[in-house]
């Protein structure tokens, strides 16, 4: 019986591409998910989970992004500043209004993992 060896992607046999989106009429949390995907590099045949194999990807039209049911109204984004009734609160339809690609960039920011590799991957994110 034959056994394979794992094979390990050098540096220079990884490449990087550019990938543009267009946001226009696409649903927010399947948008983020195929772009988080892009970004750790799964859709590739050299993937390997501890190393930096993803491309960057580029989204444009942010502020055409749609969510179904009642998010436009229900949906808010929450952060606190580590004080006593430091608790921030913004709504979806506040948030898209005033910063368009921070709504894309907080979805796809949630799906990839936190860590050093993490925080790699989430700066090829334009």
């Amino acid at each position: 019986m034959a056994v394979q060896k794992t094979t390990l992607p050098k540096k220079d046999q990884i490449e990087k591409k550019f990938y543009l989106i267009d946001a226009d009429g696409k649903v927010l949390g399947r948008l983020a998910t195929r772009v988080a995907s892009i970004l750790r590099g799964k859709h590739k045949a050299i993937y390997t989970p501890f190393m930096d194999t993803g491309d960057h990807v580029i989204i444009i039209n942010a502020e055409k992004i749609r969510v179904t049911g009642k998010k436009t109204s229900d949906k808010s984004y929450d952060r606190y500043s580590g004080f006593h009734s430091g608790l921030k609160s913004i709504k979806f339809s506040d948030m898209i209004i005033k910063q368009p690609h921070k709504v894309i960039e907080l979805a796809v920011h949630r799906m990839i993992p936190a860590g050093k590799l993490g925080a790699l991957v989430k700066t090829h994110l334009h």
